[in-house]
């Protein structure tokens, strides 16, 4: 007869709380970069190479979401009370920036179509292919579209995944970068104007990196998770970066990079787990990862609002106004990030959350991890758990 596994609370995570903020400044360059605030061209070369894949922060976002929620799934939990937590998570700072979005567009006189904002208030634009409606009104929010989906979707997998074999989560694993890879042959299947979408939106094609995320944070409670510690996933993943940014087509970017970032991510949560220390988990870094949603859904709106207001919306500034505009874009972005966080954010999740009570009986439960080796620098081979597959 095979016992169960001794079980613990989940221990918490604070290295990918830090990493959380380094996604949100990948996303910040890029859109920086494309929206062309730097006009001089060698500054502006710089930019570019800097952040020319700085879009796949939200590739990150994905993957982390999957790995942190079903890591700290709480067994026992009713669907609608994981629901309740989720919603009151992201669905207050999306209201806010949604009016605020809607306001400026108002000030300009911008056409707003009212069926793709009330898709974009209801979350729901991320599965319209049609212009106009999946970037409609605060355009970053079609990623909270996609997250909606896999939020609705995962009570129902979870059960699943805590009974299924380790092979078939290490499948899902090396499934996962296919598809996305698979991706780019597969969007000749669907006409030409909606390929983008598919590609990028969809929350189908998207949710690849949610369930390459779950899978892992599942092998880890286990103890049947092996990867290379932190310093190796983190040279890994900067190699990546570079080789592709400067050999590797397009093409290959998502899936490289998805694998990258998943070894990150799992490096970081073991390290947390054994008590290492990481660059990830200062006070300061866990504070920018905590505002870093709020960042993320200010960000794109503040720079074309100011840009617009000033009258440099399309034209860039020379010289080192550029670099520096981008540097106040950022100081007042998180300014206002803080602001959210504080007074939206914070407060709504204790309003419409889940109560004390209800949080403390379904309290998440992991294997307990194994002591932490004596060598630090040895790859993470989590001992054998007596649970069977």
């Amino acid at each position: 007869m095979t016992s169960a596994p001794t079980t613990t609370r989940a221990p918490r995570l604070p290295s990918l709380t830090g990493l959380r903020w380094v996604a949100a400044l990948l996303v910040f360059g890029f859109h920086a970069g494309t929206m062309r605030i730097v006009a001089e061209p060698d500054l502006k070369a710089v930019v570019d190479r800097a952040f020319s894949l700085g879009l796949s922060g939200v590739e990150f976002f994905f993957i982390l979401s999957g790995f942190v929620l079903v890591w700290s799934y709480r067994d026992g939990e009713r669907g609608r009370t994981f629901l309740r937590r989720r919603f009151a998570k992201i669905y207050p700072n999306h209201v806010v920036t949604f009016v605020a979005a809607l306001a400026v567009a108002a000030w300009f006189a911008d056409p707003v179509l009212p069926w793709a904002a009330i898709g974009n208030l209801f979350l729901v634009q991320a599965w319209i292919p049609l212009n106009g409606y999946f970037y409609s009104v605060n355009n970053v929010s079609w990623s909270l579209s996609c997250e909606l989906a896999f939020y609705l979707f995962l009570p129902l997998v979870v059960p699943w995944l805590r009974r299924a074999r380790t092979g078939a989560l290490a499948a899902v694993l090396v499934a996962a970068p296919l598809l996305i890879l698979a991706l780019w042959p597969g969007q000749h299947l669907v006409p030409e104007e909606q390929r983008w979408w598919f590609t990028q939106i969809f929350p189908v094609t998207r949710s690849f990196e949610f369930w390459m995320g779950a899978a892992a944070a599942e092998l880890m409670r286990r103890h049947r998770w092996r990867g290379p510690n932190l310093t190796v996933a983190s040279t890994l993943f900067v190699t990546t970066w570079v080789v592709a940014a400067l050999w590797i087509r397009a093409e290959f970017w998502a899936a490289l990079l998805a694998v990258a970032y998943l070894l990150v991510i799992t490096a970081a949560a073991d390290a947390d787990v054994r008590g290492r220390r990481t660059p990830w988990r200062s006070r300061p870094m866990v504070w920018l990862g905590e505002v870093s949603f709020a960042f993320y859904l200010v960000h794109v709106l503040v720079m074309v609002t100011v840009l617009r207001l000033t009258g440099d919306w399309g034209t860039g500034l020379p010289g080192w106004r550029g670099p520096l505009a981008v540097l106040g874009f950022l100081l007042l972005t998180l300014a206002l990030a803080a602001a959210l966080h504080r007074w939206v954010e914070v407060p709504m999740m204790r309003l419409l959350g889940p109560s004390r009570r209800a949080r403390a009986a379904t309290a998440p439960a992991v294997p307990a991890p194994r002591p932490a080796a004596d060598d630090a620098d040895r790859p993470i081979e989590y001992a054998e758990s007596r649970r069977p597959d």
